[in-house]
């Protein structure tokens, strides 16, 4: 059943304490009922069963790239993209009271986050990596197993929520990081200060389609922002393709290319229009969201 007062169910994968966590009081303010999901299957998953109204799920980050599971569950899905954020990410080595970077051997994380502090395991050849299923979930982890040998990589939020102590801060492997998170809905919606653009096409398998797809905007002057490409599931070697382009539905020139672009792609879906997350001003030391105009980011219930 929906939600029926005026505080929205926003879904996120992980537990509290979890970047998502901070992406989502960023974009939505504190005023939501958070709902965590283990998996990012439950994530999106979430809508559908009606024990969320929205769900946040993580997208790009600027030194790991796309999350790609998101990607795929996005298209085999139903839901829409309505709203972005993009957060500055600092992580941290956080372990049990009582110890110190020297003790520890294992350090266990979300993947994506392992992935963002290479240069930490470089210069400490002792440590083993252990892949887990979020960060905020690892701390939590390492803080019930009491072992001062095993640390996780998080949040400051994550350690403060359960008990750990940071022996280590600014494991990233640059200061600019930033993971860019979008607002889902099952309601399709479009706002008035919408200025961005995502779509998935598949191209017809002959030479040249993809320039056509590309030419179709490059001739009216629509700015690219990214192109990823994701397997076809069932089709070796085929692919669809992720576009995010700067505009709105609701410009003539964008609507035109569009209605192009039918005539060449196979397939072609609007993936949502919305609001882009502002410039990022600030470094990722300060902690400081960036986050998308706040139009149309909470749901309405009747």
């Amino acid at each position: 059943m929906p939600n029926r007062n005026d505080i929205p169910r926003v879904a996120f994968q992980g537990e509290r304490g979890a970047f998502s966590e901070e992406a989502i009081v960023a974009l939505l303010g504190e005023n939501v009922r958070l709902v965590p999901c283990d998996t990012f299957e439950g994530l999106f998953a979430a809508i559908p069963a009606g024990i969320a109204d929205l769900a946040l799920a993580p997208f790009e980050n600027t030194l790991a790239g796309s999350v790609h599971q998101s990607y795929d569950l996005l298209l085999d899905s139903s839901l829409l993209i309505i709203n972005e954020v993009a957060i500055p990410i600092a992580h941290n080595l956080i372990g049990c009271p009582g110890a110190n970077l020297s003790q520890i051997r294992e350090v266990q994380s979300h993947p994506v986050a392992l992935a963002q502090c290479l240069g930490f395991f470089v210069q400490h050849p002792e440590i083993q990596r252990v892949v887990a299923g979020d960060t905020a979930g690892s701390v939590r982890e390492v803080i019930e197993r009491g072992d001062p040998k095993v640390a996780a990589i998080a949040g400051r939020h994550a350690a403060k929520i359960h008990g750990g102590v940071i022996l280590k801060e600014h494991l990233e492997d640059h200061r600019e990081n930033f993971t860019r998170f979008v607002l889902l809905s099952d309601e399709p919606r479009v706002s008035p200060v919408a200025n961005k653009l995502s779509l998935v096409v598949r191209v017809k398998h002959q030479p040249g389609a993809l320039h056509s797809v590309l030419g179709t905007f490059a001739n009216r002057e629509i700015n690219l922002l990214k192109i990823e490409s994701r397997p076809l599931k069932g089709s070796p070697w085929h692919y669809s393709f992720y576009l995010d382009l700067e505009g709105s539905v609701a410009d003539a020139h964008v609507a035109a290319a569009l209605d192009e672009l039918r005539a060449h792609a196979e397939k072609l879906r609007i993936l949502g229009c919305y609001p882009a997350a502002k410039r990022v001003t600030e470094s990722a030391s300060g902690n400081t969201p960036v986050p998308a105009a706040r139009n149309s980011a909470t749901r309405t219930t009747d």
